[in-house]
């Protein structure tokens, strides 16, 4: 395993070389590159929707770093779906905060800041602390899948983000939903209660609805203000 420090262009080259060579390789074996690759600076981001990535990459890397971003607007569903992860699989669960609680975030902008400026409340509670928390690693996996979103369709399956200059991995993009919920029943993963309620895709409980039949995964988030991501992946 390889945990020999690398430069930002190694790191890009790395990124652009492998998105190349396995465009077409399983999830597990993404991850287990990925493991090899990058050892202990390598981890795994989680909105705890499902553990499906996690679980793949507990394979690859036991002990794997799953970082988990603690909006303060979680579901409880979501919450506890983040502590069962971390009482039953092989992943070490980190849980990161913005700098501002909720109160003392209303305090200084206002209270139902989701509601009025969407974008800064994404900003301040999602991807500030997501930029912190990354910072020893050099490379980070996450759940996304082409299939999602039409905003999402061109997802690599490993890229190079240059936001954070680090190499991003998305070993289940090729993947459907029938997919993911065939290696759910077939391996036991845990996934979020809300999915079983309505709910396609799960955020922060202020911004998030149910889906209606025939809509795209991700329509249940910032419904009518023709907002799709929250920045982290953009």
């Amino acid at each position: 395993m390889t945990t020999a420090p690398y430069t930002a262009q190694d790191l890009q080259q790395l990124a652009e070389q492998a998105g190349r060579d396995l465009e077409e390789a399983s999830a597990l074996d993404v991850l287990r590159w990925a493991a090899d690759t990058f050892g202990p600076r390598f981890c795994v981001t989680s909105s705890m929707e499902d553990a499906v990535v996690a679980h793949l990459a507990s394979r690859a890397l036991p002990g794997v770093d799953v970082v988990f971003l603690d909006t303060g607007y979680h579901f409880p569903e979501t919450i506890g779906t983040r502590d069962a992860v971390a009482a039953v699989m092989d992943v070490n669960v980190i849980t990161l905060t913005p700098v501002q609680t909720v109160a003392e975030q209303d305090a200084q902008y206002g209270e139902k800041l989701h509601d009025r400026d969407p974008d800064l409340c994404c900003a301040l509670r999602k991807v500030a602390p997501l930029e912190a928390g990354l910072k020893g690693y050099d490379a980070w996996a996450t759940g996304l899948r082409r299939d999602e979103s039409p905003t999402r369709a061109n997802t690599p399956v490993v890229g190079w983000d240059a936001r954070r200059q680090k190499v991003k991995i998305a070993p289940i993009a090729r993947w459907t939903q029938g997919d993911v919920e065939a290696y759910v029943a077939e391996h036991g993963v845990l996934t979020n209660p809300l999915l079983m309620d309505g709910y396609a895709s799960v955020g922060c409980a202020p911004c998030t609805r149910r889906v209606l039949e025939g809509e795209d995964a991700r329509a249940g988030r910032w419904a009518g203000i023709g907002k799709t991501e929250c920045g982290i992946h953009q």
